[in-house]
């Protein structure tokens, strides 16, 4: 499966580490479903739909958990505004490393999909070296594009170039 650019306009990466801070207020994960276009070998971010939205219980238990019903909804935004979910992306108090549970219980357990793990519950600075950054590959099975490959495959506003 080739390595696909995940691509946010500068205004949106920033607007969402600010939401996932302030959602998870440094006591505990939060995450986002991003929706966007599949471009070619480009991903391009258009919006973030949280998690906390779709399920108002998705952070009670300290880590992310959504209740199936939440899905309804994201697909209908979905359709509704003819975009994809192209990634999903949350915290972790500490290090960006991919959990067991992370591993076993994919967002979206579909191939190609892109999962992002932001350390430090999102607080600044975010370096995108720092992330943890999974492709899915089927079958609970995932490719690591974690550390400085990450950087090359993320891109965030002046780094679109």
């Amino acid at each position: 499966m080739r390595d696909e650019v995940l691509t946010f306009s500068g205004s949106l990466w920033r607007s969402c580490m600010a939401e996932l801070r302030g959602r998870g207020r440094g006591l505990h994960e939060s995450g986002c479903f991003v929706l966007g276009k599949n471009e070619g070998k480009r991903r391009r971010a258009i919006r973030c739909v949280y998690y906390d939205e779709l399920d108002p219980k998705a952070y009670s238990s300290g880590v992310c958990i959504l209740d199936g019903s939440a899905f309804s909804p994201l697909w209908e935004m979905c359709r509704a505004e003819g975009l994809t979910v192209i990634a999903d992306i949350h915290t972790h108090e500490g290090a960006a490393f991919q959990s067991r549970a992370d591993r076993e219980n994919p967002m979206i357990a579909r191939p190609g999909h892109l999962a992002v793990i932001v350390p430090r519950y999102a607080r600044s600075p975010v370096w995108r070296h720092r992330l943890g950054y999974y492709r899915y590959e089927g079958d609970h099975r995932w490719t690591d594009l974690s550390g400085w490959r990450a950087r090359v495959l993320l891109k965030t506003g002046w780094s679109l170039r």
